[in-house]
């Protein structure tokens, strides 16, 4: 992935955040990292609503988004991005939990770029984050999307 590019972590779970960032690193992946506690706050990141950090739609971000998240879940966040003609640029990966088919085809048909289920094996998870990893390191996984007018 290219260094600029910012990876954002819609994440509820704090103990599921630190193994994220730590198997990114893992996989080489030294990008600026922001997490986010609940779908209200990558929301209000997003709305500039918040002091820092702050969005800025020049920087090309990549986004880590749980569903099952409070306040608002990740499928209500994945909906309004998608909807929204700055934030739709920003591929959206799903990385949850939730296996249910019906789910995984919802967030493919709102317009999320890949669907990873967090297994609930620790051994099988920190596998799942570093092959992960090598995915976005990938030269060619994080093209900015083109202007659409």
């Amino acid at each position: 992935m290219k260094q600029n590019v910012v990876i954002l972590s819609a994440e509820d779970d704090t103990g599921h955040f630190t193994l994220i960032r730590r198997n990114l690193a893992r996989a080489s992946l030294t990008n600026q990292m922001l997490h986010f506690k609940d779908g209200q706050a990558i929301l209000d990141f997003f709305a500039g609503k918040t002091d820092s950090p702050r969005f800025d739609p020049r920087t090309p971000y990549v986004l880590l988004l749980d569903i099952r998240m409070p306040k608002i879940d990740g499928v209500e966040v994945l909906r309004r991005m998608k909807t929204d003609v700055e934030l739709r640029k920003i591929p959206v990966i799903m990385l949850t939990t939730t296996e249910d088919p019906s789910e995984i085809n919802r967030c493919y048909s709102l317009g999320c770029s890949f669907y990873v289920v967090k297994p609930a094996d620790y051994i099988e998870f920190m596998n799942a984050l570093e092959q992960l990893g090598r995915f976005l390191s990938l030269p060619s996984v994080l093209v900015p999307a083109p202007a659409i007018d």
